[in-house]
């Protein structure tokens, strides 16, 4: 089992577009046997602490395997639906690991 922690920084007035990337994306996890396990929208007044830019939004999420994760990102259908990651996607930062 791999896991996975996304960070997501949208960029400013693009959440629609972001959305519709998500409506595609989001249900292909379990194709590749994976699940979205959070799916957070944290507000300003949820962060305690923090050191960096507060995200947009959070996932947590599973694959059984690392090459499960691998097969999702190279779905042809999530590919044709890119362009709106890009536009509306500042940046992401996934975070990979295993249960302890």
């Amino acid at each position: 089992m791999v896991y996975f922690t996304q960070l997501i920084y949208i960029k400013e007035g693009q959440e629609s577009v972001f959305f519709e990337f998500e409506d595609v994306a989001i249900p292909l996890i379990v194709k590749y046997n994976g699940r979205l396990l959070l799916r957070l929208r944290p507000s300003g007044e949820s962060f305690i602490e923090h050191q960096i830019e507060k995200p947009f939004e959070i996932h947590f999420g599973e694959f059984d395997s690392d090459q499960d994760f691998q097969d999702f990102l190279k779905d042809e259908e999530r590919k044709k639906f890119l362009h709106l990651k890009e536009q509306s996607i500042k940046s992401a930062l996934v975070i990979k690991g295993t249960k302890l």
